[in-house]
């Protein structure tokens, strides 16, 4: 939440700006044991972008009804998208940094910017040829699965456009696993009804989030040090299949070790979890048998963890 330096709170923007850009810088990744993503074509590069501005001398224009300096949120609007022709870089991040510097360059009587994004999938088409099956490089489908986000947040510092914070994202995973999965051992008393699962199929919203220790580490793909959101679901995934769970709170402190571990570059690994996990119907008879179960009853639990890699290398000493 932008605030003035009074700590009055101050801001309007715009929201649900749809930029489909083409053909933006390919991006190329080191690889991990967990993932087969190495990099991005971005020949479709599009975002959802919320945009928000603050500054001292807006105020009248809410306690005066003064518009003279203010800048239409349309205007605003019009920015995004064609500034977003000329980002020359391939990354989400570096996307929103561009955007945030240019306009507090173009405006510099606005004396903050938050902004923030979701990546909208595109995946290309599998088509037949004549050696076989390979990716169209000319027609992609929309995805409705999990997707990167983004978000920073800058201010002005006399002369210097200053990052406040950056953090990326990974949103809206959804994943079950039908067996591997327990819960038992927990508190109980009078209020208890719940009872003990020592192998339940696990449902689970999920959304990670993620800063580094550089954040130009985010804005410059070319430095090699990116972390895609495409190989933190892949780690999250195979730790997922991997980890026999007694809990979804040790599951996520798990994936957020091995991204620790994977990602030098992070600085600190965060989780929101659902717990979204089925009823059951049908009782299965021993593993691998049939079992029918449906959708859970609300209210829902959900869980909360940040691991900081200060934290993270403590614990492994």
């Amino acid at each position: 939440m932008l605030k003035l330096k009074g700590g009055k709170t101050l801001y309007y923007g715009k929201g649900d700006v749809l930029a489909y850009r083409t053909y933006a810088a390919p991006l190329t990744v080191a690889p991990i044991p967990e993932s087969r993503f190495e990099g991005d074509s971005n020949v479709i590069f599009a975002h959802n972008i919320t945009f928000s501005t603050s500054g001292e001398q807006l105020l009248s224009s809410f306690t005066e009804g003064d518009n003279a300096l203010v800048v239409a949120t349309d205007s605003m609007k019009n920015f995004i998208l064609r500034q977003t022709a000329l980002y020359a870089g391939g990354t989400t991040e570096g996307l929103l940094a561009y955007l945030s510097r240019a306009f507090m360059e173009r405006y510099p009587h606005i004396d903050a910017v938050e902004i923030s994004a979701d990546r909208l999938p595109f995946t290309p088409v599998p088509i037949a040829g004549e050696s076989g099956w390979s990716d169209s490089p000319l027609v992609f489908r929309s995805s409705r699965n999990e997707h990167g986000s983004a978000s920073s947040a800058w201010t002005r510092s006399g002369s210097d456009i200053v990052l406040q914070r950056q953090e990326s994202s990974l949103s809206h995973m959804q994943l079950i696993k039908v067996s591997g999965s327990s819960f038992y051992g927990f508190v109980r008393d009078e209020y208890t009804t719940l009872p003990e699962s020592f192998d339940r199929p696990l449902f689970i919203f999920l959304d990670i989030f993620w800063t580094y220790e550089n954040a130009e580490d985010a804005f410059d793909g070319a430095r090699g040090r990116y972390v895609p959101a495409e190989q933190v679901h892949d780690l999250a995934h195979t730790t997922f299949h991997a980890h026999a769970s007694p809990s979804i709170q040790h599951l996520i402190y798990v994936i957020a070790c091995r991204m620790l571990s994977r990602f030098p570059q992070l600085s600190s690994v965060r989780f929101e979890s659902n717990n979204r996990t089925w009823e059951t119907v049908v009782e299965p008879d021993g593993a691998g048998s049939a079992g029918v179960y449906t959708e859970p009853r609300p209210p829902y639990g959900f869980q909360g963890f940040e691991l900081t890699r200060a934290e993270w290398e403590e614990e492994e000493r």
